[in-house]
């Protein structure tokens, strides 16, 4: 039978050809974005970034379907990746210092570290036996998977609203306070967050093969010992893993966080007592109708760089070659 041929070149995918490849690649590209930027022709950029992938997928691969490919989701990459390009390209080096070394920025920064990462853990804490459930079947799974992925289709504002009514005045507990708490904005967050944690965390126990939970029952083991010594550990990458995307759901929130909890009081260990600020899409939304694009945009760099580096180490400790593989 036919098949179709063309160039290719023969990389191997561990060695220092596929490292010099991609490293050459990205040079390319930093070097292609700078000359359009420095014209005032970021088009150009575009253009040159999807031409340059179909040509690098024709010398490595040749056929046809490889190209098309590589082309059409180049232009998704492009719209994903030329205006985080051009933000960075056009923030002030002296603002973004400013706001820096702004007491109220770092702030705003903690607390848009701090409440995701309690609403992470909330998620997790109750979204991991949950998922575990939802992996082995009971009747009426349909209904709970509903309720599990509702936040994921719920406009913002309207989760919020859901939170007041659900924990606010009149709520389920009318002595805790949730308008303008934490309380009430790690609610918030867990709201739009846990389907994250709990339909990541349900995958990677439906890929555990059932012989192995067998083989630990047959061998004496119990359910509780079954889950901590065969279960929870090869659980454990799907487990990290929706514990990151819950974090980054909750670092993003704005609408839900905006109605339930604009502005919190929180203890700040910095400040040795307790301060009030804004989570950060709020603060960065309320820069932008203050202060103007230039400022808001300055504020924004810095978040986005702080989720960048703890993302980043994240995915380096949960890597493979970082840990030496996992169970």
């Amino acid at each position: 039978m036919a098949t179709e041929t063309g160039p290719s070149v023969e990389v191997d995918s561990g060695g220092m050809t596929s490292v010099a490849l991609v490293v050459g690649f990205v040079v390319l590209q930093g070097v292609a974005f700078a000359a359009a930027y420095t014209t005032g022709r970021p088009t150009w950029y575009a253009y040159f970034m999807i031409g340059s992938t179909a040509v690098t997928a024709y010398v490595l691969d040749g056929s046809s379907f490889t190209v098309a490919t590589a082309t059409l989701g180049s232009v998704l990459v492009v719209a994903l990746g030329l205006p985080l390009f051009m933000f960075v390209a056009r923030q002030t080096p002296s603002l973004v210092v400013e706001k820096a070394l702004n007491p109220d920025v770092h702030r705003v920064l903690y607390l848009g570290v701090y409440g995701p990462l309690l609403a992470a853990l909330l998620s997790l804490g109750f979204g991991v036996p949950l998922a575990h459930l939802l992996s082995e079947g009971f009747p009426g799974q349909p209904l709970v998977e509903s309720l599990v992925d509702l936040p994921l289709v719920v406009p913002h504002s309207v989760a919020g609203i859901l939170i007041l009514f659900g924990f606010g005045q009149s709520g389920a507990f009318p002595n805790v306070s949730v308008l303008g708490s934490m309380v009430g904005m790690v609610l918030a967050m867990t709201f739009v967050a846990a389907p994250y944690a709990v339909n990541a965390t349900r995958e990677s126990f439906e890929a555990i093969e059932d012989r192995l939970e067998y083989a630990s029952r047959i061998h004496g083991a119990n359910r509780w010992e079954t889950f901590r010594r065969v279960t929870g550990p090869l659980a454990a990458r799907g487990m990290i893993t929706g514990g990151v995307l819950a974090w980054a759901r909750a670092v993003s929130e704005f609408g839900a966080v905006a109605v339930v909890a604009y502005s919190v009081t929180f203890f700040y260990p910095p400040a040795g007592e307790k301060v009030t600020a804004q989570h950060a899409p709020v603060f960065v939304y309320n820069t932008y109708l203050q202060g103007g694009l230039e400022e808001s945009g300055a504020v924004a760099f810095l978040l986005l760089a702080v989720s960048a580096v703890i993302f980043l180490i994240v995915r380096y400790l949960t890597n493979d070659d970082a840990t030496g593989g996992m169970p």
